[in-house]
């Protein structure tokens, strides 16, 4: 496996293994965007490229959760769905909900999962997964 350095790794002379996956989701306005993942979600911006703040890319993270925002992102269906797998889905459920407008509180499935989902403002599903813990109402 060849090791690349890249970006911040690059300048202090480390490398890493370059194995992640990072979706790339539709948007149609790269602002509202920005201040729903940022400001509703609690993400931080790791790359902005636009020059009027409503087309172009963006990239945000929040601990090992990367996505990338495109607009327009002509050519790629739109109604995409991204799956984040988390510790403790109540804890995020508790922390977005009072931000932004959930789909619907957290539950445990049948195929031993604890989910609750959302959509971002251009429609985008955000489905959140977390294990069943024993303690859930």
């Amino acid at each position: 496996m060849q090791r690349v350095a890249f970006g911040p790794l690059a300048d202090i002379g480390c490398q890493a293994v370059m194995e992640l996956a990072v979706p790339i989701l539709p948007t149609q306005d790269l602002a509202a965007a920005k201040a729903f993942y940022v400001s509703g979600l609690g993400f931080q911006v790791t790359f902005e490229a636009s020059q009027d703040g409503r087309t172009g890319l963006l990239g945000v993270k929040r601990g090992t959760i990367e996505l990338t925002l495109d607009c327009p992102m002509d050519g790629h269906g739109r109604n995409a769905c991204v799956s984040l797998r988390v510790d403790d889905a109540d804890a995020y459920y508790r922390e977005w909900s009072a931000k932004v407008a959930v789909l619907r509180a957290p539950h445990d499935e049948e195929w031993g999962a604890r989910t609750f989902d959302l959509h971002d403002p251009s429609g985008n599903t955000i489905f959140v997964m977390g294990p069943v813990l024993g303690n859930n109402n």
